[in-house]
């Protein structure tokens, strides 16, 4: 009796508690984007059209789609001629100005080797021994080692990032030979779910899970083509 009232909570608390964990960070999230410009915005829809509300009352959403736009538009004019000339030149006013140029320069090239098309960056999983030999750990290449750090070493290096558990946004830099760095067939996302939940989850779970979700899918577009298919019969 007991083990069947154990075994019914342990279940529900696993189905619930993706859920509510889901529903927590993307309202945290989608807050932290919509406070950017949320109350700016608020105050200006309300002078305009006179609204009777106090100064306190906000409309989520508001600030998130202000953002977007925001966004979209500053991409296109980047993406034109005249707009590289201006970023440019913006960038050459904002790399004189001391203590500045430090941060936006730093800041700059790391949105370019994460968001960028041609980032090449946390794409290649790898394993290598660390932190002694036998031992084996999942991480990432950024790059191919150059520069002066390259040349300090006697070999042909790559950059590694190595992520913690089961927080990947914190771990350490590691300069590693090729020779010592083993190729894994796995994708970003095997690997970083792997990383996650600290070896839990397989790669071979993950594609377990995405064939589920892929066959969910054809069964439900299949059924809808069907029910269409049946209401055209004369």
């Amino acid at each position: 009796m007991w083990r069947i009232i154990r075994l019914n909570l342990l279940a529900g608390v696993l189905v619930v508690l993706p859920l509510y964990l889901t529903y927590v960070i993307l309202v945290e999230v989608f807050m932290l984007i919509d406070g950017i410009l949320n109350s700016l915005m608020t105050k200006a829809l309300v002078k305009a059209l006179n609204l009777p509300l106090s100064d306190d009352q906000v409309f989520y959403g508001l600030g998130t789609i202000a953002l977007l736009v925001i966004l979209f538009f500053t991409g296109w004019i980047a993406r034109n001629y005249f707009g590289k000339k201006l970023l440019v030149l913006f960038n050459q006013i904002l790399d004189k100005i001391p203590f500045v140029k430090t941060i936006y320069k730093t800041l700059r090239q790391i949105s370019e080797a994460v968001f960028s098309d041609k980032r090449q960056a946390f794409q290649q999983p790898i394993l290598l021994q660390y932190p002694r030999l036998g031992l084996y750990t999942l991480a990432f290449k950024t790059q191919d080692t150059a520069g002066s750090v390259q040349n300090a070493l006697n070999e042909d290096c790559i950059s590694i990032f190595l992520p913690s558990t089961p927080n990947p946004t914190t771990g350490f830099l590691i300069f590693v030979p090729k020779s010592q760095v083993i190729p894994v067939k796995l994708t970003t996302e095997e690997a970083m779910k792997m990383i996650i939940s600290g070896g839990a989850i397989t790669a071979e779970q993950v594609s377990e899970m995405s064939a589920e979700s892929s066959q969910d899918t054809s069964l439900s577009d299949d059924s809808s083509s069907g029910n269409e298919g049946s209401k055209t019969r004369p």
